[in-house]
């Protein structure tokens, strides 16, 4: 008994027409919306530039010179934002997925672990980052019971905090999103509860809330620049002596566009696979 192969399903001139539209229809809108984003940054671009101020505005934030005599010590000190975004990161996954887990713990037992948890996600979802990294920066140190700790390290505490709570709750929702069957199936067979959440329902919730996570990822990029106000010589306090030594705001625009770039791959990122999720949703095969 000979098993033969399965024949191939060839598209018939219909499909092969259907294709061949589409990809004329794709390659025609793309044409269009390139001269259309042309034409729009052409005019802003006019209208900008006669301006009666732009000449001033152009040599105070602009200022090719500046920009690179600023460059070398803006970016030495946007490697520092990046080594307290690297920490942070792993700081508030530990941290938020631990208030998620205790959040979401069942029994009156464990009522006092879940007050504590949700009195602390409300504390910091309410008190503005800027406080948070004075109280941090200024406040811990001064009561003398650490040692002497450089400011980027405070900084990364105060992201930690600030941004647990809200990571915390984007864990929080993506693990109550779950269904209750899942865990049921899994206790049926014979795993702990610490087994069915390691195992069953995080796994589940961490796929379901990737991209809220992303944006906060994001954002905590931006804001690793505030930690400059407790005297860290990050990126933003580096373009902030420039600007003092040059009487130029050119330093300033320069770690704006660093940040951005920095942030851009992670917004691409973000946006690639929430399209990614959608369509996988529309098709019915997530559960």
């Amino acid at each position: 008994m000979t098993n033969s192969a399965p024949a191939l399903r060839v598209p018939s001139e219909i499909e092969l027409d259907r294709r061949l539209y589409r990809r004329r229809q794709n390659g025609k809108s793309v044409a269009i919306a390139l001269v259309s984003t042309l034409v729009f940054a052409a005019l802003v671009w006019l209208l900008v530039v006669n301006t009666p101020g732009w000449t001033a505005v152009q040599q105070s934030f602009f200022n090719l010179d500046v920009a690179i005599s600023a460059f070398p010590r803006v970016i030495e000190g946007l490697w520092l934002n990046i080594r307290v975004l690297f920490f942070a990161s792993i700081g508030v996954l530990i941290v938020s997925l631990l208030l998620a887990v205790i959040r979401t713990l069942r029994g009156p037992v464990f009522f006092p672990l879940r007050a504590l948890a949700t009195g602390y996600t409300d504390l910091f979802r309410g008190v503005p980052l800027l406080i948070v990294l004075y109280l941090v920066g200024y406040g811990v140190p001064g009561l003398g019971l650490f040692p002497r700790m450089p400011a980027e390290f405070w900084g990364t505490v105060a992201l930690i905090l600030t941004y647990s709570a809200y990571v915390s709750e984007v864990f929080r929702a993506g693990i109550e999103a779950v269904h209750p069957s899942q865990r049921l199936a899994a206790r049926a067979l014979g795993l702990s509860h610490a087994q069915t959440m390691r195992k069953v329902v995080l796994p589940q919730a961490v796929r379901k809330v990737t991209p809220a996570l992303m944006n906060d990822f994001v954002a905590m990029q931006k804001d690793v620049g505030l930690i400059s106000v407790i005297g860290a010589i990050d990126a933003v306090r580096a373009a902030q002596i420039e600007t003092a030594a040059s009487y130029n705001f050119t330093p300033y625009v320069l770690a704006g566009l660093l940040f951005v770039l920095l942030a851009w791959p992670t917004i691409r990122l973000t946006d690639w696979y929430s399209a990614r999720m959608r369509r996988r949703e529309q098709m019915g095969s997530i559960v």
